[in-house]
């Protein structure tokens, strides 16, 4: 399976966040692919840069105004006061409820607030760069696969299943996944499925797509009462207007074990296979891992191979973006096991 990678994914490289009100050390960090990038290398997968540019989809699913601002915001920071250059902007105030949005504010932290839902995801100078490769891999991948391929993978940070129309968070800018269903449907896939086994809710692609039926969105992951995005990812969430039946959320408890997360998924292949898909996004979240230090489900690496075998088993054309997983060293081989997984799957069938 080839991997596209994103050859300036170290350009972003924020040192501190803020998580559970503390201020600590970034988890999302760039020796996460480098773990993978090392792990793919050893066991002999071709890994080659972009060659699609996703600027045709990307209006296509975030807002050109922020676009525009993602693409200027370290600049304009900078342009505040020189010394910006070795600190990070992190915003203070958010348009919540009765506040207006549709105006967008001249000062910067106020802008900042106004596209984020957190203050979690921190910039940095060579953020828009990272974030831009990012989202050229992941077309790069559905490219491939919309021209034959059966399968290839999208190897990238940040992580893109946060961020909205028009709002970052989680650690995440660019939707790579929705990149990735928005570039198939470009190439004449007409019903695109998009999982999402990631243990934090894909909250930005469910907004991205949740009034449209030509892609349906499934996430299994960790119940919003308790764990982040908190405001969204709970059962009753179907989707609305042409997009009503086509979003399916299935939540769960800290604490899951592999027996149950893969019941969970069972559910979730059973409704792509109802939909009758003809091609397959998967958000590749690892950090349903039981030593992932954010996380609270209980999946060991070998059941990572497990997990590639039974999205074989779909018979599905099919691109891999990874997302999130921060216990870093494992996270290489987690990723890698999934792939191999769906190969020898694929090679037996």
């Amino acid at each position: 399976m080839i991997t596209f990678h994103n050859p300036f994914h170290q350009g972003h490289a924020p040192v501190h966040e803020f998580f559970r009100g503390e201020r600590v050390p970034c988890f999302e960090k760039p020796q996460r692919v480098d773990y993978v990038e090392e792990a793919l290398r050893l066991r002999g997968h071709e890994i080659v840069p972009p060659d699609v540019d996703s600027s045709p989809v990307l209006a296509q699913i975030h807002t050109p105004r922020y676009l525009a601002f993602l693409q200027n915001a370290w600049q304009q920071w900078v342009a505040l006061d020189p010394a910006n250059a070795s600190l990070q902007p992190f915003p203070s105030v958010w348009p919540v409820r009765s506040l207006r949005s549709d105006v967008e504010p001249d000062n910067f932290v106020a802008k900042l607030g106004l596209y984020s839902m957190d203050n979690g995801t921190p910039m940095a100078e060579g953020t828009w760069q990272a974030i831009k490769a990012g989202a050229d891999a992941a077309a790069s991948a559905a490219a491939r696969v919309a021209q034959g391929a059966r399968a290839a993978f999208c190897c990238t940070r940040p992580p893109g299943h946060h961020a909205g129309p028009d709002f970052m968070g989680g650690y995440c800018f660019i939707n790579n996944a929705a990149v990735a269903a928005q570039w198939l449907r470009s190439q004449g896939s007409t019903r695109v499925a998009l999982l999402d086994v990631d243990y934090h809710h894909g909250n930005g692609t469910q907004s991205i797509f949740y009034d449209r039926s030509d892609v349906l969105f499934v996430s299994l992951h960790g119940d919003p009462c308790t764990e982040y995005p908190f405001y969204l990812g709970h059962a009753d969430e179907a989707g609305q207007g042409e997009g009503a039946g086509f979003n399916l959320n299935l939540p769960l408890p800290a604490g899951t074990s592999a027996a149950q997360w893969f019941a969970a998924l069972e559910q979730a292949l059973w409704r792509i296979a109802q939909y009758d898909a003809d091609t397959l996004v998967v958000s590749l979240g690892l950090d349903a891992f039981e030593d992932d230090p954010i996380s609270k489900f209980a999946l060991k690496t070998s059941d990572f191979t497990r997990l590639g075998e039974r999205l074989a088993n779909l018979g599905l054309p099919t691109v891999f973006v990874l997302e999130g997983g921060y216990a870093a060293e494992e996270l290489g081989t987690n990723a890698v096991n999934v792939l191999e997984g769906f190969e020898q799957q694929v090679a037996a069938a």
